[in-house]
């Protein structure tokens, strides 16, 4: 079988207020951040050449993006083959969430855990997102 995640894509989470949150964390804790967040760069392990990233990222607490789940964060996870995965998903059972779409970036995908968790899914290509993520 395939590889389902092959790494941690990013950590969402929701914040009254991201500037300051971004403020404090990047005071306290040295994490930079633009208005979408900080992004952590890393190599694979089994492919030292090859590079990925992590986004760390807050979100208005008023977002709707984490819908339908109802928590305060939301994870993302690097994965192979989203389309083959989310069929595969679907025929297990899993609560697909949304259709999926794509960017210059990468392909996204959402399903729900049983405790209704959003979680998404994400199917990146070699370029860094500059805007959206």
């Amino acid at each position: 079988m395939k590889k389902r995640v092959t790494a941690i894509g990013g950590i969402f989470f929701k914040s009254k207020e991201p500037k300051k949150i971004y403020d404090w964390y990047a005071k306290h804790l040295g994490i930079t951040s633009n208005e979408y967040g900080s992004v952590f760069k890393w190599r694979h392990i089994d492919d030292q050449e090859k590079t990925g990233y992590t986004v760390w990222s807050a979100f208005k607490d008023d977002t709707k993006y984490f819908d339908p789940g109802k928590k305060e964060f939301m994870i993302n996870y690097h994965v192979e083959n989203l389309e083959e995965l989310l069929k595969t998903l679907e025929k297990e059972g899993v609560t697909i969430v949304g259709k999926m779409e794509g960017y210059s970036y990468g392909k996204f995908g959402w399903i729900l855990d049983p405790e209704g968790n959003k979680i998404e899914l994400f199917e990146p290509t070699d370029e860094m997102p500059e805007k959206e993520t």
